[in-house]
């Protein structure tokens, strides 16, 4: 049986440039930047200084605040510079630049742990916290806040997020097939954190090989407790409230998160990343990428160092086969446009995508004809047309009367619509407003 949730819609996945294909090492080039964001939460603070000599593993910045995520370095090197550098969200970013010095040594303090069960939970989620270990779908929470929800809400359930719902991206596909064992144990791992019994790895039915495989690997041994649960193809059924509902049947309430209903939900890569720091000491510091799309001559999909500028990645793809009318950091529903290609790899970059005019929507915008297919495809039951015309009047406290915050940035609003409205970006406009206003401590 298939798994799923009402709202939401099959669209053409163009997994097929890369579905099939290993996973590559690349390799850096001679310089990397390190922006000081890279995270949900607090902006961090670099710990070493221009001129310092450092390793692959070595801590360079860190913050304090509890939701942070440390930043170590990716390459061997010598520290080049501080400053403002790009950064995929589009303005320059307080950024660590490194020159490689291509000797690849290794700081002492990576080390091979012990098995997890020899820890305790705390010891455990500061482990996670040390390594840098965020969500690697992109959205970029620091892991180890989500294993640490407040007394009162009890778990139940922890899920790996491995639907990879988005068109072009297959870099969680290719790590299901091609190292399951790390993705296991890393759900063991956070079953033991949690006090759980049993775990569950939700995946699409379009990757039916990558079902067979993590069966094939949990029926083998103990992995009894872990349970496979084929999804429906459709998007966004990546999404955590979603996958929550498809899993447990269980619904995260309006404003709420997924402790509320006792779930929480990893990534596979975030699973694997947590295996590679307690096997091999590793911090995060690489990443699955996936180079993808009609304007890239080879797509492939990559593990990158954290801190490679884009255009190393297409030319590590063979170049642009034709002009690209848009570059996506991410998929082509919910990542973001990008303008330099001097941009670098960060913690969230799932794919880069090199996309002609073919394949991006660039139609003159028309006036709404009120056809409602926005309202049917929205997967939070929303009302997008009627929060773009509330966006545009500037009244929030209508926007907010339609649940604008509950809205997840999906992009099947603007997908749907026949007069190319695009919605979604008034969308965000409005709840970047709404939250600026609740900021300072008042209400337009």
């Amino acid at each position: 049986m298939m798994h799923t949730f009402k709202g939401g819609m099959h669209i053409t996945d163009s997994k097929a440039y890369t579905n099939k294909l290993p996973i590559q090492t690349m390799s850096a080039g001679d310089l990397l930047y390190y922006p000081l964001q890279q995270h949900v939460g607090v902006m961090l603070s670099p710990v070493v200084s221009v001129g310092d000599s450092v390793k692959i593993g070595q801590l360079i910045a860190d913050s304090d605040a509890f939701i942070s995520a440390p930043i170590h370095a990716s390459v061997s090197g010598t520290v080049k510079d501080i400053g403002l550098y790009p950064h995929p969200s589009g303005v320059k970013m307080q950024s660590i630049v490194i020159e490689n010095d291509h000797q690849d040594a290794v700081d002492p303090s990576v080390q091979p742990m012990d098995d997890y069960f020899n820890y305790t939970h705390d010891q455990l989620i500061k482990i996670i916290r040390d390594a840098g270990i965020v969500g690697m779908g992109g959205a970029g929470f620091p892991t180890h806040v989500k294993l640490s929800p407040p007394p009162d809400k009890k778990i139940d359930y922890v899920i790996v997020n491995g639907a990879e719902c988005e068109p072009y991206l297959t870099s969680d596909h290719r790590v299901m097939l091609e190292t399951p064992d790390d993705i296991i144990y890393g759900l063991k791992t956070l079953m033991y954190i949690l006090g759980l019994k049993s775990g569950y790895i939700g995946i699409e039915a379009n990757k039916q090989d990558a079902i067979e495989t993590l069966r094939k690997h949990i029926d083998a041994d103990e992995y009894k407790q872990i349970n496979i649960v084929p999804l429906k193809t459709k998007y966004p059924q990546g999404s955590e409230k979603h996958l929550i509902k498809a899993i447990t049947k269980r619904s995260v309430p309006s404003g709420g998160l997924p402790a509320d209903v006792g779930a929480i939900v990893v990534n596979i890569d975030t699973c694997a990343a947590i295996t590679r720091k307690l096997k091999t000491g590793m911090p995060l510091i690489r990443r699955i990428v996936t180079i993808s799309g009609d304007a890239i001559s080879t797509p492939k999909n990559v593990s990158v160092p954290i801190g490679v500028p884009f255009k190393e990645l297409i030319e590590n793809a063979g170049g642009f086969s034709q002009e690209p009318k848009k570059i996506i950091m991410g998929g082509p529903m919910m990542g973001m446009a990008q303008h330099n290609l001097d941009t670098p790899v960060v913690k969230g970059t799932s794919a880069l995508l090199c996309l002609t005019t073919d394949v991006s929507l660039f139609d003159t915008t028309g006036n709404c004809i009120r056809c409602s297919r926005c309202v049917s495809a929205c997967p939070m039951r929303l009302a997008p047309l009627f929060l773009k015309k509330n966006v545009l009047a500037e009244n929030y406290e209508e926007c907010e009367r339609y649940n604008i915050m509950d809205c997840l940035e999906c992009g099947l609003c603007s997908y749907v619509c026949p007069s190319r409205q695009h919605p979604l970006q008034y969308i965000r406009m409005g709840k970047a407003q709404i939250t600026e206003n609740k900021r300072r401590g008042g209400q337009k």
